[in-house]
C-alpha cells in the first residue's frame, strides 16, 4: 500500500509519556484516595452497581509492585464515532504490556462491540501496530456501535473471555460506551469473575470530562482541523469581501467545539447553545441578534463574515426542545401510524395534528426543510439526529428575511449574501496532533497499570493536561464516580452525566469579553495547519480551552 511522506513521519514520531509512566512497570505502583461518589441520584446509581460503586480515585506514584510479572490477555475494543488518537491508544495497550511481560497478548475485536460478542478478532504484533502508529481513525481493529447492555450480551462476553483466556477488557468510547463498560464491570463482578473492565474517554464532542478526566481525546486535534478550515473561509472572506458564511460545527450535546474553534479563529459571530438556553432564546431572538452584527458591520462597509453554529445547538433553543421532545414521543408511540404516511407532507401534517398549540406554533414557523430534516430516521435512543438538521441554512433563511424588513425601515442598507458549510466529518479521522498522540498513548499504557492492579470498572485518568508531557499524572477514577439518571428510551438509566459548556467557566468569559469587539470588526486568526514539527511551544500546545480552564494565559 502506498503512503504519503507525512504518513512516513509521523510512524517516526515518539510519543511521550507522563514521567511516572517512564521506565519499568514493575517499580510502579498504585495510590489510593477516599471512596467517590456518583454525579447525582446516589441511592439510585448505588443499587444498580452494589459491586463497583464509590471506589477510590487512583493516582500511580514511584514503588515497587509485584502484581505484573504474571501473563496476561487483554482484549480491546473500539466504540462508537471515529476520534483522532484511537490508534494510539491501542500502541499504548501494546507497549505497556510488552513491557510489563513480553509474552502478554493483545487481541483487538474488530468493527467494535460486535466483535467480542461475535469472536472475531486479531491478535495484534509488532508489525500491525508499527503500521498504525500516529496515525488517524479506527481502521485498524473499526468500530461499531452496537451496545453492550443485556445480561444475554454480558454471558456472550464471558464465554469469549473464557475461551481465550482474556484477563482484561478496555472499551475506547463516549459516554454510552463507558457506561455500558461500567456496567459490564458490574456483571462480571456480581457473577464472580476475574475479569478486569476498564474505559478511555474518546469524543471530539468535548463533553466526557471532569476534574479527573480533563479533556476527552480527539477534541484537541478536531478543534484544529476545524480551525484550520474556518481560517481558511475567514482569509476568504477578508478577500472578497461579500460573502457571510455561516459554519455547522459537530457537537450535539455541548457547544465546546464551536466555543475553542471561536476562541482559536475569532469569528463574528458563535452562538452557543448553553447560553441560548440559559437565556431561554428563541429562533426569533437568535435572528435578531445575527442580523444586527451584519447591519452594524454593513455600516462601516463590511458586507462580509463569519458566523460558527454548533451542531446541536437547535435542541438548546427551549421551544425547539420542546417541541423536539413531542416529536420523538409521537414518533416513538405512533410509529405505525407515522411510518404508513406514504409521502413527507403526510408525515407533517400527521405529526402536526397531534402537537400542543405552543409547538404547532413553532412546527408551522420553520422552513419546509427544516420541517422535514425534525421527521427523518431517529437515532438509536430514538432521538431526532441534529446532526440531519441544517441549521445554518434555517439561519441564513431567518437572518435574510429580517434584514429585509430592517431595509424597509431604513435600519439596514447593506448587502447580505451567505455561503453555508458544515464540518464533521473532516475533524473526526485527521492525524492526531501531538497532543493527542502523547494523551492517547500515555491513557492506553495507563490502561494497563489498572488492569494489572485489579482495578474494574475504572477509566483510565491522565491529568494536568496543560503542562508538558513529563509532568503529566496517571491515575484511574471509578465510572460510576461519573453518573447519574437520565430518561432514555422512556425509562430512567444511568449514564456519564455529560459536561456542558460553564458558563461561568474561564473559556466562555474570555470569549465573552472579546465577541462584541469580534462582531463589529475584522479580528481573524488565521491557525493554519496543525503543526507536528518546529518548537514546542507551537507544535506542542494544548486546546485554548484547557489552558483557560487550568488558568493558563493565552499568548
Amino acid at each position: 500500500m502506498q503512503i504519503s511522506a507525512l504518513q512516513k513521519a509521523r510512524y517516526g514520531y515518539k510519543a511521550k509519556l507522563p514521567l511516572i509512566l517512564r521506565g519499568k512497570i514493575g517499580e510502579i505502583q498504585a495510590e489510593y484516595g477516599e471512596k467517590t461518589r456518583s454525579e447525582g441520584q446516589e441511592e439510585e446509581i448505588q443499587k444498580l452497581f452494589p459491586n463497583t460503586y464509590g471506589m477510590p480515585v487512583v493516582s500511580f506514584v514511584k514503588g515497587a509492585n509485584s502484581i505484573t510479572s504474571k501473563k496476561m490477555k487483554v482484549g480491546v475494543i473500539l466504540s462508537g464515532g471515529q476520534a483522532p488518537g484511537g490508534h494510539n491508544v491501542i500502541c499504548g495497550l501494546y507497549d505497556a504490556l510488552k513491557n510489563a511481560n513480553p509474552e502478554n497478548v493483545l487481541y483487538g475485536f474488530l468493527g467494535g462491540p460486535s466483535g467480542i460478542l461475535e469472536d472475531k478478532y486479531i491478535v495484534l504484533d509488532d508489525g500491525i501496530i508499527d503500521s498504525y502508529r500516529n496515525t488517524g481513525g479506527f481502521d485498524m481493529i473499526q468500530s461499531g456501535r452496537t451496545k453492550l447492555e443485556t445480561q444475554e450480551q454480558f454471558a456472550v462476553c464471558t464465554e469469549v473471555c473464557h475461551k481465550h483466556g482474556i484477563d482484561a477488557i478496555v472499551i475506547i468510547g463516549g459516554d454510552d460506551s463507558n457506561t455500558n463498560a461500567a456496567v459490564l464491570a458490574e456483571y462480571f463482578k456480581a457473577h464472580g469473575e476475574d475479569i478486569c473492565v476498564v474505559g478511555c474517554p474518546k469524543t471530539i464532542d468535548g463533553d466526557l470530562k471532569n476534574k479527573c478526566i480533563e479533556t476527552s481525546f480527539g477534541f484537541d486535534t478536531a478543534c484544529k482541523t476545524y480551525s484550520e478550515l474556518i481560517g481558511n473561509i475567514e482569509r476568504d472572506a477578508n478577500s472578497a469581501r461579500k460573502y457571510w458564511h455561516f459554519v455547522r460545527l459537530m457537537g450535539r450535546s455541548a457547544s465546546h467545539i464551536a466555543l475553542e474553534c471561536a476562541i482559536q479563529t475569532q469569528p463574528n459571530i458563535c452562538l452557543v447553545g448553553e447560553e441560548v438556553e440559559a437565556k431561554n432564546q428563541s429562533i426569533d431572538d437568535i435572528t435578531a441578534y445575527i442580523a444586527s452584527v451584519v447591519a452594524k458591520r454593513a455600516e462601516k462597509g463590511l458586507n462580509y463574515g463569519v458566523c460558527l453554529v454548533p451542531e446541536g445547538l437547535i435542541e438548546f433553543i427551549p421551544s425547539m426542545k420542546v417541541l423536539i421532545g413531542e416529536i420523538n414521543d409521537l414518533v416513538a408511540k405512533r410509529a405505525a401510524e407515522f411510518n404508513a404516511k406514504a409521502s413527507m407532507a403526510e408525515k407533517e401534517a400527521f405529526i402536526e395534528s397531534l402537537l400542543t398549540d405552543a409547538s404547532k406554533s413553532v412546527f408551522r414557523s420553520l422552513p419546509a426543510g427544516i420541517r422535514a430534516q425534525l421527521l427523518l430516521e431517529r437515532d438509536p435512543h430514538g432521538n431526532v439526529q441534529v446532526s440531519l438538521i441544517e441549521t445554518e441554512k434555517l439561519f441564513i433563511e431567518t437572518v435574510k428575511a429580517r434584514l429585509a424588513e430592517m431595509a424597509k425601515n431604513g435600519e439596514y442598507k447593506g448587502k447580505f449574501s451567505a455561503q453555508n458549510h458544515f464540518f464533521g466529518y473532516e475533524g473526526r479521522c485527521a492525524f492526531p496532533s501531538n497532543f493527542d498522540a502523547d494523551y492517547c498513548y500515555s491513557l492506553g499504557y495507563n490502561a494497563v497499570l489498572l488492569i494489572a492492579n485489579g482495578l474494574t470498572g475504572y477509566l483510565s485518568s491522565v491529568t494536568n493536561l496543560s503542562e508538558s508531557a513529563d509532568k503529566w499524572a496517571a491515575g484511574g477514577i471509578p465510572i460510576t464516580m461519573m453518573m447519574n439518571m437520565e430518561q432514555r428510551g422512556g425509562r430512567q438509566k444511568p449514564v456519564i452525566k455529560k459536561a456542558l459548556v460553564e458558563l461561568d467557566g474561564a473559556p466562555f468569559k474570555y470569549f465573552e469579553a472579546r465577541r462584541e469587539e469580534w462582531a463589529e470588526n475584522t479580528c481573524f486568526v488565521f491557525p493554519g495547519a496543525i503543526q507536528y514539527f518546529g518548537p514546542s511551544e507551537v507544535s506542542d500546545q494544548t486546546t485554548k480551552t484547557l489552558a483557560l480552564e487550568q488558568g493558563k494565559a493565552l499568548a
